[in-house]
């Protein structure tokens, strides 16, 4: 991860937060990097002041070979992705999904963006599927970055499947957890949720902090994306999105609500926790 932002503003205690819809095509790197200004832009102008955009947003998902996809990969400190900063006004935000190429590596990564630059990038550490044919995982815990909206914890697609992952960045002191994300659509009951949703659901209610997901809901090379855009609340409710979200979707979040940590008038689900009882789980 980079250097934080050592000069943050104070905390916003409510922030409009959006999850524009992308479809990146493989090959068409400068293309895709408008199309990512154009939406960080278009939120902007809608009232968000968090932006997030899925996980390779800039490249595509669905690559044939190691060399498209680092034809298809940009450094962390490439102008064309500290551009995308000038979309930004002050105290506003954007996450966005990169492929970041390092040396000899490629990674699944995620810049964090205010109008001044890049302030932070993280590497996605939990790899899914055939994606280690093409990315290394990142060796650095996901973050929490100091921003000028409040602190952000930054989780990519299937590190949200572990439930350690939420819930160290909530106990690290985020105020909200963003995750770009590209959910292929799988199986499940008639009337259900997708099962990525349901978990980040519960991650939310969990440890009492909000989350965003910005999902892609297009067709890539046979791979059909669920489109689970959505913005969920610190008691896990849904507040807006999915299912099919093809659209720019927005809520406004309560993040002073979440920070307290309160459940109810008598409990805290991070004072109540009895980490005496579970230390496997912390050590291991």
């Amino acid at each position: 991860m980079t250097g934080l932002q050592a000069d943050a503003a104070a905390p916003a205690d409510t922030v409009v937060v959006a999850a524009p819809t992308v479809r990146p095509r493989i090959g068409w790197l400068d293309d895709n990097l408008r199309e990512a200004g154009w939406s960080i832009r278009s939120a902007v102008a809608a009232g968000a002041r968090l932006i997030v955009l899925p996980e390779l947003a800039t490249s595509g998902y669905v690559f044939a070979t190691p060399e498209e996809a680092r034809a298809s990969s940009i450094r962390a400190d490439d102008a064309r992705l500290r551009a995308l900063s000038r979309e930004l006004p002050d105290h506003a935000v954007a996450v966005v999904g990169f492929a970041e190429v390092a040396g000899d590596q490629l990674f699944s990564s995620a810049a964090v963006l205010s109008s001044t630059g890049v302030i932070a990038t993280y590497r996605k550490t939990h790899l899914w599927g055939d994606e280690p044919r093409f990315f290394t995982p990142g060796d650095a815990a996901p973050p929490v970055v100091s921003t000028p909206i409040g602190r952000i914890g930054v989780a990519i697609c299937y590190d949200l499947e572990f439930p350690e992952v939420p819930r160290s960045l909530a106990l690290a002191g985020a105020d909200i957890i963003v995750a770009p994300v590209n959910w292929p659509v799988v199986s499940r009951p008639s009337g259900e949720r997708t099962p990525e949703i349901v978990l980040a659901m519960a991650a939310a209610r969990a440890s009492s902090v909000p989350i965003v997901i910005s999902d892609r809901g297009d067709l890539e090379r046979g791979v059909v994306f669920t489109g689970g855009s959505c913005v969920i609340s610190h008691e896990g409710w849904m507040l807006a999105g999915e299912p099919r979200s093809d659209h720019l979707v927005m809520a406004s979040i309560n993040l002073a609500a979440g920070r307290s940590k309160a459940a109810g008038n008598h409990n805290n689900v991070f004072t109540d926790r009895r980490p005496d009882l579970y230390p496997r789980l912390l050590h291991q």
